[in-house]
């Protein structure tokens, strides 16, 4: 009975988050701007350049599930920011003040992320079959893609919950979300190839989710090839109950 009541909470959260999207959707298509010029400018230059090996595929499907993945995590890095803004107008002390747990509210928050990593995900498959490029369509894959993505928007932007915490701020939380992004994008698999950077680079992509969740997507998208999954997977999941977890413990400093 416990385990329901924690579920029916961190549900009735999610679904509560959701109700303000559909409210007010010109977040998530303005939120598409972005990856939208990273596909049309960036992808399709470098495509025609022929500038960088990537294997058997081209340039621009190689960096459709490394833009994927970059669009969730700018979704998920900065949730950490609405939790500060309902903390300053109250929502926040009402949730820690209710009988439901703080790893019910945190699961809640990342699951409302995911909802709107989900949306980012359709729309890039969408742009990226107008631009026609070549990627996987399997049912199975693209369902696989989805629960990727729902499990990398609750493991960051629980990790933004947890940095919320301590920076208490809208604007500190918009520095610190800025100063990981730029990091973990760049020192990741998503725009060129791991074998392509420079020793010491290759050892610290290894050591970033977000190569995990890319390599786990190019196989699902792309190779079709799975030999990597289980241990991309076992590691986001692994990421995703620490950072939960880690929230969980610290949100309640957000009333200090």
């Amino acid at each position: 009975m416990n385990i329901i009541q924690f579920l029916y909470n961190a549900i009735t959260i999610a679904e509560m988050e959701a109700r303000k999207i559909r409210h007010d959707t010109t977040e998530l298509w303005t939120r598409l701007v972005q990856p939208a010029l990273w596909l049309l400018i960036f992808g399709e230059t470098f495509n025609a350049m022929r500038a960088m090996s990537t294997g058997s595929f081209s340039y621009i499907q190689f960096i459709t599930p490394g833009i994927l993945a970059q669009s969730v995590l700018f979704i998920a890095i900065f949730y950490g920011i609405t939790v500060v803004w309902e903390r300053d107008v109250g929502i926040i002390t009402k949730l820690l003040s209710t009988p439901a747990s703080h790893v019910s509210i945190v699961l809640g928050k990342s699951l409302a992320a995911s909802i709107r990593g989900i949306f980012q995900a359709m729309m890039i498959f969408v742009l990226a079959l107008i631009l026609e490029v070549h990627i996987r369509l399997d049912p199975i894959d693209i369902a696989g893609v989805f629960a990727v993505t729902i499990l990398f928007a609750m493991c960051f932007s629980s990790l933004s919950m947890l940095l919320a915490s301590f920076m208490k701020t809208r604007d500190r939380m918009m520095g610190i979300g800025q100063a990981l992004t730029m990091p973990l994008f760049f020192a990741s698999n998503a725009i060129y190839p791991i074998s392509a950077m420079p020793v010491w680079l290759q050892y610290i992509s290894k050591c970033n989710p977000l190569s995990y969740v890319v390599d786990a997507m190019r196989s699902m998208l792309l190779s079709g090839s799975y030999e990597n999954l289980p241990l991309d997977i076992l590691i986001l999941i692994a990421s995703t109950v620490v950072f939960v977890s880690l929230a969980s413990v610290t949100i309640k400093r957000l009333l200090e």
